[in-house]
């Protein structure tokens, strides 16, 4: 089973999330649009959220429900 993956990014002057090219919503701040992601993660697990920097290296990542990797075998 593949799990969503959902994006925690910059956008302008505020954050967004993201799931693979579709905006899921804008926020004034990081921390709403990561309690927001954190939601809609937890809602369609298994799932994964990607927390970004304000450069856009990755900062943290929240897994909900089994972590399909690594693959059995």
């Amino acid at each position: 089973m593949t799990r969503n993956e959902y994006h925690v990014v910059p956008s302008g002057e505020g954050w967004k999330v993201e799931q693979g090219g579709n905006q899921i919503g804008t926020y004034d701040t990081k921390q709403n649009a990561v309690d927001a992601g954190r939601k809609v993660a937890h809602g369609n697990e298994p799932s994964q959220l990607v927390v970004h920097t304000a450069d856009g290296r990755i900062e943290t990542e929240y897994t909900y429900r089994d972590d399909p990797y690594p693959p059995a075998g």
